[in-house]
């Protein structure tokens, strides 16, 4: 096994008798680094690959004057290892499909995301260096910001806006979908901070009562209320000096954020039952899954608590975003888990890894380790292959997806028949509603949902 170079010392030549694909192509990639030329003419690109052998090649399998798939084994001749990829419209899938049988690596189906392009260089890029998920402790250890893992753009970006943050004593509020690594995140803020050797306390907004919530943030005094034997400290308290990470605080109960917002303010807090402020130093970090937005215009949350507690806002990818890290965060879990079992790290093989890239993942980074830990924990082989993947996994997941993609489509071509009929009536809500043999109720509600469609 070997190690990925750089983007920066990886070169990808595309060919595509279309400038307009050819500089769609060139310009996504070379966003992410690489080495990326381009050409419109066969013999040119020929001339190009005998000179400087590229990493990956990227090339139409129609082209003006050459064949792709006789292309792409003229090229295997000057060198097997360059790694092809053929760009094909839905008509020649099957031709495509074929091609991979002799050799392609992979073929991308016009009109192709950018994700999907990004997807398959990366794919292509583990298959050429052997890596299928294997990775040394060292690699693993470059990857990684504290306990995050990530070489993706997007991760990266985030990395940069940790270590910028870290260090400046402002309130954060960390933004992504559950399972995302919103702790790891705010946890690696206080360790990179002035305040890392002060305590990191968490509390989740969403795990209390209402009633509940000011005694565990603020603590009490003794007979405050019946059961109050003794005072005790809450962990604004305990984490004075430090972090405070309010976990799901889109949670939190309204009555709670006039109070919080007060203890920003002012910085201090007072005991529930006590009679004197105590002063308080700590930094706010908040995490949420919610639309905090969409909260706000509807009044679930305080618009000036909001302000006081993002200074920064930290946006969390999806792991679908970000699928070139699934060979990494599989090596670092096997590693992990496999230590916790006291079992010898597994060997990851690409068939494992395949399916993992077109799985939707709704659980996020936490619904792959759970994944890893399935396989793991059942296998008793030193190699992880597709069957030790869960059944939901390899069947749900596209079917679920596509699904989702023709309720969508249809639910869009009834709005697109509904809008003509209504720009044909002038408008008119009940002429529509009586052409399309609805009711006027009825019409209104498709017109709400078109809305919610749009955004």
């Amino acid at each position: 096994m070997s190690k990925i170079p750089s983007p920066s010392d990886i070169s990808i030549l595309v060919i595509d008798d279309e400038v307009v694909t050819v500089r769609r192509v060139v310009q996504v990639l070379k966003k992410e680094g690489y080495q990326v030329t381009g050409s419109i003419d066969a013999a040119e690109a020929m001339d190009e690959v005998a000179q400087k052998s590229p990493d990956v090649i990227i090339m139409d399998v129609h082209l003006q004057d050459a064949d792709g798939v006789e292309l792409m084994q003229r090229v295997h001749g000057l060198a097997p290892d360059i790694a092809v990829i053929l760009i094909t419209g839905y008509a020649s899938i099957e031709h495509a499909v074929l091609a991979t049988k002799k050799g392609a690596f992979h073929y991308l189906a016009k009109p192709f995301k950018v994700q999907e392009l990004r997807r398959l260089v990366q794919e292509a890029l583990f298959m050429k260096y052997d890596v299928a998920g294997n990775f040394s402790e060292k690699m693993l250890k470059e990857a990684s910001f504290d306990e995050i893992i990530g070489t993706s753009p997007v991760m990266q970006d985030v990395f940069t806006l940790i270590s910028k943050i870290a260090p400046v004593d402002c309130h954060v509020v960390i933004q992504g979908e559950s399972g995302t690594g919103k702790e790891l995140v705010a946890r690696a803020l206080h360790k990179e901070s002035n305040r890392s050797k002060s305590p990191f306390v968490s509390f989740n907004c969403g795990a209390f009562a209402e009633e509940l919530v000011a005694n565990e943030l603020f603590g009490h005094e003794q007979g405050a209320f019946t059961g109050a034997v003794t005072s005790k400290l809450g962990l604004l308290e305990t984490g004075n000096g430090g972090t405070v990470f309010l976990d799901e605080v889109a949670e939190m109960p309204l009555s709670m954020q006039v109070k919080l917002l007060r203890v920003i303010q002012e910085s201090n807090f007072m005991r529930v039952g006590g009679l004197s402020s105590l002063p308080l130093d700590v930094r706010f970090i908040s995490a949420t899954n919610r639309n905090m937005e969409k909260m706000i215009a509807s009044g679930e949350f305080r618009q000036d608590l909001f302000f006081r507690l993002k200074v920064v806002l930290i946006k969390l990818p999806p792991l679908r975003d970000r699928v070139e890290d699934i060979p990494l965060l599989c090596a670092h879990f096997a590693k992990k888990i496999a230590d916790r079992f006291g079992r010898v790290v597994p060997t990851i093989s690409e068939d494992f890894i395949k399916p993992l890239y077109d799985y939707g993942f709704p659980g996020n980074v936490r619904e792959l380790e759970h994944v890893v830990e399935h396989a793991i924990a059942l296998s008793d082989k030193d190699v992880l292959g597709v069957t030790n993947l869960p059944v939901e996994l390899l069947t749900g997941g596209h079917r679920a997806d596509a699904e989702k993609d023709i309720k969508t489509s249809l639910k869009k071509l009834e709005k697109n028949h509904i809008f003509e009929i209504y720009r044909s009536t002038g408008f008119n809500q009940s002429e529509t509603a009586r052409v399309l043999g609805i009711s006027r109720t009825t019409l209104w509600r498709r017109l709400k949902e078109f809305d919610s469609l749009d955004s």
